[in-house]
């Protein structure tokens, strides 16, 4: 009965790592495809394969790529920036000074995760142009952007906060510290792993966007509308490349953030007594 309970065993253990395979290689089969796209000759899968760098060549020599991975970063820094002070205003507002109204103002932060991003872009722009009376530009596009990055932001810095110990920051100021000294001098260097993830999510979700910035920014280019318009004219060799670093980029961030907690420099857990 031992040999046959352990063949069994054997056997869901095999049919799991089996799944477990065809998983991973439905998530990560089209990006290595689109990598070894990048440096081959040609993309219709030879073989032997011929690599070359003339895609990457032609993509850094072409001015509108350059000028759309400028205007990316800078939505993306700066969308980053937006969602992430506002994040954790939200969080520390709603934790530390707890109302009947909480649950509203949890609803006004989330909601964002629940609205189609075509209609963020369309709504932003219709505010933006009649209300606020701003153009189609940069800032425009990055005030958009936060929009969905606040509510990302939102939770991730509430998954820490949630467990922090307030009875610390009474503590400082009871021994005269202030408000503003509390938080920089207390809760800040105990939180700052979560503002960093929320900073990176938010990052890289309005790095990568299209819908919300393609309705802020009019004429002005960023990489996924480049490579979106790029499309009219079939799959060039250079949006390979574009494809492959952007992916490269956003690998290379969460192995960054993940050497960072296996080594403990960052620890998104709870720190406190």
């Amino acid at each position: 009965m031992t040999s046959v309970g352990d063949r069994a065993q054997g056997l869901r253990r095999l049919i799991m790592s089996m799944l477990l395979l065809m998983l991973y290689i439905f998530l990560y089969a089209p990006i290595l495809y689109v990598v070894y796209a990048s440096f081959s000759q040609d993309i219709v899968w030879p073989f032997p394969p011929t690599f070359t760098t003339d895609a990457y060549a032609e993509l850094f020599g072409n001015s509108l790529y350059s000028d759309a991975l400028s205007n990316s970063l800078l939505i993306g820094v700066g969308s980053g920036l937006v969602s992430t002070v506002l994040a954790t205003l939200g969080v520390i507002g709603v934790l530390r000074f707890p109302s009947r109204w909480r649950v509203l103002v949890l609803i006004a932060f989330l909601a964002p995760l629940f609205v189609a991003e075509l209609l963020i872009g369309i709504s932003s722009l219709a505010f933006n142009a009649r209300i606020l009376g701003l153009p189609g530009n940069l800032v425009s596009a990055i005030l958009a952007n936060a929009v969905e990055g606040t509510a990302f932001a939102f939770l991730i810095v509430l998954a820490q906060l949630v467990r922090y110990d307030w009875q610390m920051d009474d503590a400082a100021m009871v021994f005269g510290a202030s408000p503003a000294c509390c938080f920089w001098e207390v809760t800040l260097p105990t939180i700052w792993p979560s503002l960093l993830g929320a900073f990176l999510i938010s990052f890289i979700l309005a790095f990568n966007n299209l819908e919300i910035s393609f309705y802020n920014l009019g004429a002005i280019p960023t990489l996924p509308s480049v490579a979106w318009g790029s499309l009219r004219f079939g799959l060039g060799p250079e949006l390979f490349a574009l494809a492959a670093l952007t992916n490269g980029l956003v690998f290379t961030v969460f192995a960054v953030m993940y050497v960072l907690m296996r080594t403990g420099i960052v620890k998104f857990g709870y720190r406190g007594g």
